[in-house]
């Protein structure tokens, strides 16, 4: 009985990674450089990330289709002092557009979960003034902390990086 009940396990385990195995004979995507119609293929790549050419990673936050702004901020960088283990802090930065179109914040990703953002959704329009509140819980860290959030917008040089340190006491 167990032989019997060892075989039907090690067959169940076995069709599991037969079934999950990629099919070798198939053919490979096919690898284009672009859709131009004169390479004889034309794929959509609507659904396709770009790649950034410096790093050769995807870049997974699509960028606004808005003319391109340009920014000031009032600060990139803020630091929140000493602060009690467990504390909740915040800070607002402020986000001018100095260009000529509307800046659109499209997201901002903080670099982990203890961070959360709240920004301006609607577009700013030259000359006025927006808002991104990072939110920092301070549960679980010690001593000093260093933290990050990109904002993706319709500026050249997207994502702009906020930082903020703070040094945790118990």
């Amino acid at each position: 009985m167990k032989k019997t009940l060892s075989i039907i396990a090690l067959s169940i385990i076995g069709f599991g990674l037969v079934s999950c195995k990629k099919d070798e004979n198939k053919p490979q995507e096919e690898t284009l450089l672009s859709g131009h119609p004169k390479d004889g293929i034309v794929k959509d790549t609507a659904a396709q990330a770009p790649v950034l050419p410096a790093t050769g990673q995807e870049n997974t936050t699509p960028q606004p289709d808005q003319p391109l702004t340009t920014i000031a901020l009032s600060e990139s960088n803020f630091d929140f002092g000493k602060i009690k283990k467990g504390e909740k802090v915040q800070h607002v930065y402020e986000i001018t557009n100095t260009g000529t179109n509307p800046l659109v914040i499209s997201e901002v990703k903080p670099g982990c979960g203890c961070t959360a953002p709240e920004f301006t959704k609607e577009p700013i329009l030259p000359g006025k003034k927006g808002k991104i509140t990072l939110s920092f819980d301070s549960t679980n860290f010690d001593n000093n902390v260093q933290k990050y959030a990109d904002v993706y917008a319709n500026v050249e040089k997207a994502p702009i990086k906020l930082t903020f340190t703070a040094n945790i006491q118990p």
